[in-house]
């Protein structure tokens, strides 16, 4: 692949990508660096992707992968970080609406790093359990399991209340 194809790949995905690692991190610093070596990494291993995934979920994986790396370096404590994404969260709308996005954006970053990572995947990016857990290192049960406890939190954090099934 030329470098000009490779651009144009990182211009179709970096915005997404930045997205899932913020989410992740729940710091923009952070999510820059785990962003850029995503893509370095997904330079390198570009040559081995065999399109049995969509680009898109294999690329997810990678930056998956840079966030766990990055948390086992001890990087990546989302309540640590100041409330960068409020500041971010508030040009979106000068109404009701911004508040809504950073009450949310709050309560995500609250979530402990497992529930977290599964919500952001299966309910807010839409992977399957099965492509979560494989990103994850995780049980299929265990991506369910933790989905459930992440959207009680967060129905806890924001107020809500859950209907039961």
């Amino acid at each position: 692949m030329v470098g000009e194809d490779f651009e144009a790949l990182y211009r179709a995905h970096v915005g997404q990508v930045y997205g899932l690692c913020l989410r992740l991190t729940g710091q923009a610093a952070l999510a820059e660096d785990c962003t850029q070596d995503c893509f370095i990494a997904a330079w390198r291993a570009l040559p081995r992707f065999e399109g049995r995934s969509r680009f898109a979920t294999w690329l997810h994986r990678i930056a998956v992968n840079a966030v766990l790396t990055q948390r086992r370096r001890g990087r990546g404590d989302p309540l640590r970080e100041a409330d960068e994404l409020d500041g971010e969260a508030l040009q979106l709308s000068d109404g009701g609406e911004a508040a809504d996005t950073i009450d949310v954006e709050r309560a995500l970053r609250r979530l402990p790093p497992g529930a977290r990572d599964v919500l952001v995947l299966v309910g807010i990016y839409g992977h399957t359990h099965e492509e979560a857990a494989a990103m994850l290192g995780i049980a299929i049960g265990t991506s369910k399991a933790q989905l459930h406890r992440a959207r009680r939190l967060l129905a806890t954090q924001l107020g809500i209340g859950l209907e039961t099934a």
